[in-house]
């Protein structure tokens, strides 16, 4: 499994076209905004290196993570929040697609849900988009599900699932409070980055 000792902040861009080439593998980090992008890279660094806000849209720009000095985290900006100009809405948006559509680097998705919501027209929108990106692995992951019942969580899997027409075994529960999930996304992350 992979072991990360080393999580640093390198930089953030408000352009894509801001972002240089390069060769070194990303993993992104994508969701609504106040989902929990920044707890969840947090947890899996074990430290604080993303902002971890109870304002929602709080990140909104392109953050690069540089992770064992040898990949990126990125953590791309929030989406959906009701309090921003719609001018802003649209700059996030175009911002999140120029990305996806245009960065090769990247290695795999974590899309993140909360698990309490459904997909709204905003997730389905950024779900077609990934499903467009070729050959590059996407994980589900439903957060706060500290907030559900185990048998609320099942069944909650299984509505996100059929609503976005997303296989129910790519979907994993994520909960920052009560250690779940930590360890088997680390254990994708190593699948992809080639480490046992």
């Amino acid at each position: 499994m992979l072991k990360i000792s080393s999580a640093d902040f390198y930089r953030s861009y408000s352009k894509f076209s801001d972002i240089s080439n390069s060769s070194v593998d990303e993993y992104v980090f994508l969701g609504r905004s106040n989902v929990g992008k920044s707890s969840l890279i947090n947890d899996l660094c074990g430290r604080k290196i993303a902002f971890a806000s109870n304002v929602p849209g709080k990140t909104r720009l392109i953050n690069y993570f540089t992770i064992n000095n040898s990949f990126y985290f990125v953590d791309l900006p929030g989406y959906g929040y009701a309090k921003v100009s719609k001018n802003e809405k649209k700059n996030w948006a175009g911002l999140i697609e120029e990305y996806l559509s245009k960065q090769r680097s990247i290695k795999a998705i974590f899309f993140l849900l909360d698990i309490r919501r459904e997909p709204n027209r905003d997730d389905h929108i950024i779900n077609d988009w990934i499903k467009k990106v070729p050959d590059i692995e996407t994980f589900y992951v439903l957060t706060k599900y500290d907030k559900l019942s185990k048998a609320q969580a099942d069944r909650q899997k299984n509505n996100i699932a059929l609503s976005l027409l997303v296989d129910r075994s790519k979907f994993q529960f994520y909960s920052v409070l009560k250690k779940v999930g930590k360890t088997d996304l680390l254990k994708k992350l190593s699948a992809t980055v080639g480490e046992k």
